[in-house]
């Protein structure tokens, strides 16, 4: 199939104070409606996922851009991987809408910032549709070929058990998660995977989603107790783990956890900062999300180095999560703070001192 003509594709640079370069990708032709963000280049090139969703308005999407793509460069510097943060989305139904034309479309905008941005897979975007963005630009991570990292989701699965035994330890003073009551909220490729981790530990079960078939059937699978979203809430239990969309603790829902630790896959968990504060002072610990969530993005970076993928090599970054949320506990503790706090501060001293900062430029192994 040939490229759409390039005279059909439009970008359009949005000024957003505080960030790098927002650029709005239409093509009329196609029905391409995307935005691509990139909120901060201090410590690398850009990394970070394309979400394909069907926003209700273009303002909603651009709000969810900017939090998502604020969030990677977080999450970056936290886990040391030497990118910078961005994120993209696609305005579109994921199961009715996607067409080859307009993927391509998409993978020409993507091009068109040369280097500046990779993509990779993220809600309603899966492997199939990051091949046919490829097939536009390079610059494309986590596709099947022999020295791709493949689906990144069991590495964000197992970096948020590791982030929960971290959380366990500090709760309990011990890591294990046997006998301990866990409320997985999102039934999705991460949350599935977590459940499937958590049992073969022996951990207690609860599990809900917006599709009760699939919460019902791993409910089943793994000897949980089935939520309803509504439910899920009001289970008494060890630990909480967002799995879902973000913006769920907040102003409405904090008040009603009976938890004592959150620790989940989810991005952007706390509507405000103030959150974060609220959980601290009703004796919940929280796991920072875009530090427990790195697994996936860690998996990544490791794709696009001159060696190429190492699963190991990416198992073991993945496992040192343990030792930043350890620390980052420990840094809320001594300075009387909430965790998110600690977690901003030592991510933004970090970008501030360009710790961590890429030396070497990435290696895109699918082009050469």
């Amino acid at each position: 199939m040939s490229l759409v003509l390039e005279d059909t594709l439009k970008l359009e640079e949005i000024f957003v104070e505080g960030y790098e370069k927002v650029v709005k990708a239409t093509d009329e032709k196609t029905g391409l409606k995307s935005i691509i963000c990139i909120h901060d280049t201090t410590l690398g090139p850009t990394l970070g996922g394309t979400r394909i969703y069907p926003y209700a308005t273009f303002d909603e999407a651009l709000t969810d851009v900017l939090r998502l793509s604020k969030g990677m460069t977080y999450k970056a510097a936290a886990s040391d991987c030497g990118l910078g943060g961005a994120k993209s989305v696609i305005i579109l139904d994921p199961i009715q809408g996607k067409t080859e034309e307009m993927l391509l479309s998409f993978g020409r905008a993507v091009d068109k910032l040369n280097g500046l941005y990779t993509c990779a897979e993220d809600v309603g975007c899966n492997v199939n549709d990051v091949n046919i963005i490829s097939k536009a630009t390079k610059y494309v991570t986590g596709l099947p070929h022999v020295k791709s990292s493949g689906n990144p989701s069991y590495f964000t699965a197992w970096g948020v058990y590791r982030g929960i035994q971290a959380a366990l330890n500090k709760v309990f003073g011990s890591p294990s998660v046997k006998d301990k009551k866990i409320a997985i909220q999102g039934a999705g490729s991460v949350g599935c995977i977590l459940a499937d981790i958590l049992f073969w530990n022996g951990a207690k079960l609860y599990i809900t989603d917006l599709s009760e078939e699939k919460a019902k059937k791993i409910a089943k699978q793994y000897a949980a107790t089935y939520c309803t979203p509504d439910e899920i809430w009001k289970v008494e239990c060890d630990v909480f783990s967002p799995c879902a969309l973000g913006g769920v603790l907040n102003a409405n829902t904090i008040p009603g956890l009976k938890c004592k630790i959150i620790a989940g896959a989810a991005n952007n968990q706390l509507l405000t900062e103030r959150d974060g504060e609220e959980l601290m002072k009703k004796g919940i610990l929280y796991a920072p999300d875009y530090v427990i969530n790195a697994g996936g993005l860690i998996n990544v970076a490791d794709e696009i180095s001159v060696e190429g993928y190492n699963p190991e090599s990416a198992r073991n970054k993945v496992d040192r999560l343990y030792d930043q949320l350890t620390t980052i506990f420990e840094i809320a503790e001594q300075n009387n703070c909430s965790t998110n706090q600690a977690a901003n501060s030592l991510v933004e001293y970090r970008l501030k001192y360009k710790i961590g900062k890429r030396t070497e430029q990435l290696y895109y192994h699918h082009a050469q």
